[in-house]
């Protein structure tokens, strides 16, 4: 874990910020008293995948796409 004051972290931003995502620690500090923690985030999902939770529908219906008899008179 590397320790920089707030005015080091101004001036090596990018060096600091390459090495969060090599995986160090880097605390920021005003004069000796740790503020903040700059770590990479992980990385983020792609999207969706389909067919990933394939146990949660368990039943449809044989007349899911049919017109609701409710709702005849708001279709016309």
């Amino acid at each position: 874990m590397t320790q920089v004051t707030i005015h080091e972290a101004k001036t090596n931003l990018s060096r600091l910020i390459q090495q969060a995502l090599a995986g160090e620690e880097i605390v920021i500090a005003k004069g000796k008293q740790p503020l903040v923690k700059l770590v990479a985030l992980p990385e983020a999902q792609t999207g969706r995948r389909i067919g990933h939770s394939p146990d949660v529908i368990l039943y449809i219906a044989d007349d899911f796409d049919a017109p609701l008899d409710d709702f005849q008179d708001y279709m016309a």
